[in-house]
């Protein structure tokens, strides 16, 4: 949700605003969120301590709709997510790359499944921030912790 929101916008803006997005949207529960309608939009979009753009508010509504979708059909979010990489994280040399392959295959996916504001460019984004690729900078805290998780340790 919170990288589909940053679409357009620097990181910071959405850290800054993120205790804001998590009230706002009832503390990201999927439940409570896919239950928003008309009002709920009206509210969000008058609401300052959110990016009040329509379309990222309907987006994460009907995200929050697909995910439960996707439980109802025994389909784990987690385990749908992770069998793209075979449960650990792909390990890559740090190089400005916005896309890949990978990414368009992950956001087409997303998208069937009715999910909005993921394309491969935010896929790849959340791709790194979940740590299903593990591209951090060598000098990078992370790379390490997950270059571990990538030799057979698990999900981190």
């Amino acid at each position: 949700m919170l990288e589909g929101f940053q679409a357009g916008l620097s990181w910071l803006t959405i850290l800054r605003r993120r205790e804001g997005f998590r009230r706002a949207f009832s503390d990201f529960d999927p439940v409570k969120v896919a239950h928003y309608g008309p009002t709920d939009i009206a509210r969000l979009l008058s609401d300052p301590g959110i990016i009040r753009s329509r379309a990222k508010i309907e987006a994460t509504i009907a995200g929050a709709r697909a995910f439960l979708a996707m439980r109802e059909r025994d389909e784990e979010f987690s385990d749908f997510c992770w069998s793209f990489v075979r449960g650990t994280p792909l390990q890559r040399g740090r190089r400005a790359v916005a896309q890949t392959p990978l990414s368009r295959t992950i956001s087409s996916e997303l998208k069937a499944r009715g999910f909005r504001f993921v394309g491969p460019v935010i896929v790849y984004a959340w791709m790194q921030s979940v740590g299903l690729v593990n591209d951090h900078a060598p000098f990078c805290h992370r790379r390490a912790t997950l270059a571990a998780a990538g030799s057979g340790i698990g999900r981190p």
